[in-house]
């Protein structure tokens, strides 16, 4: 069976990643951090399979800004595949933490790169990259041609890991990708990202548990799709004959405003009623006109998102209002 390493494997990415290649036969290990929790809830379903865990999923701790232990599960591991998923990639939380983002994002990929230089067998890299390194695009839609103009600390980790990797590819010949990851959500994305804020909200406040629901921007514009289209990209990234970098895209832009919209009328409420802006969420600077054009990844690697904007927005509310339904009283 092919051997693939996941960094940041408890992520949403990394658990669909996970069900994905497991799918394909492959043996799983995914590298974990250390903490005081042992909470893995989107893995909880394949962690508890005795059928799985342990035979065909392997967790590792380890830590980016620790290279004996992230050497030691590589060496020990061999993976044919590395998919580089972990980092701190809250785009507002890295105007608080920016020595840290930079840390983890930047300086934590040039590591894994310089133990990749250093292992006997050769193995394929895909690195996680985002649509935040353009940052104020001179062109829309944005591809892999277009230059990096990032806005924030988050895109400038990116962009530097991403310039990394390319430069490690020309020199060592690494079998190295990039993949330029447009927004991309699912009912597991994080509670403290816009969109699933907002599902969640339209969510508890329907079932009476929230009151109101308080934004920054709501005109603020993305290319949202699927995590779910945006793994199997991930993929095929390392399938192709050879090493290249990506955009994964669905070349449409949506509003925050729109979100609020789709959630709401998920739950048949008005968003008029319970909405409100603060400005406590309002970011020091925004990136202008995020769209992608995933040309590439559809003429060389077939890949096409098959989730339309509305439908992921309408599942991961409801998903919401089903988990929050089944535990009555819990505060939103």
């Amino acid at each position: 069976m092919p051997r693939a390493l996941i960094t940041g494997i408890t992520g949403q990415d990394g658990s669909y990643l996970t069900e994905l290649l497991l799918e394909h036969g492959y043996d799983v290990h995914g590298v974990v951090r250390r903490t005081s929790s042992l909470g893995r809830s989107r893995l909880d379903h394949l962690y508890n399979d005795p059928a799985i865990y342990g035979r065909r999923l392997f967790l590792h701790y380890a830590e980016l800004d620790d290279p004996t232990t992230l050497r030691r599960v590589l060496v020990k591991v061999a993976p044919d595949e590395i998919y580089h998923l972990a980092g701190q990639s809250h785009v507002g939380l890295s105007f608080e933490i920016p020595e840290s983002t930079c840390e983890m994002t930047a300086m934590g990929t040039l590591r894994l790169l310089e133990m990749i230089r250093d292992l006997k067998n050769p193995v394929r890299l895909f690195h996680a990259s985002s649509s935040e390194v353009f940052g104020e695009p001179s062109i829309v839609p944005q591809d892999e041609a277009t230059p990096f103009a990032p806005v924030n600390p988050y895109g400038c980790a990116k962009a530097f890991a991403s310039h990394m990797l390319v430069i490690y590819r020309r020199t060592f010949g690494l079998f190295a990708c990039n993949g330029i990851m447009f927004n991309h959500e699912s009912p597991r994305r994080g509670e403290n990202f816009v969109t699933r804020k907002i599902c969640r909200a339209a969510a508890a406040i329907k079932l009476g548990f929230q009151k109101e629901l308080l934004l920054g921007d709501t005109t603020s514009q993305r290319d949202w799709g699927d995590a779910r289209d945006y793994i199997r990209g991930m993929w095929l990234a390392l399938q192709h004959s050879k090493p290249e970098d990506f955009v994964f895209a669905t070349g449409e832009s949506h509003s925050v405003q729109e979100v609020v919209e789709l959630a709401f009328q998920t739950v048949e409420l008005d968003w008029r009623k319970y909405v409100k802006q603060d400005q406590r969420f309002m970011r020091p600077a925004e990136p202008h006109r995020l769209v992608g054009n995933a040309a590439k990844a559809r003429r060389l690697l077939g890949w096409a998102p098959k989730t339309t904007f509305a439908q992921l927005i309408a599942e991961m509310t409801q998903t919401d209002l089903e988990s929050l339904s089944r535990r009555p009283g819990e505060e939103a």
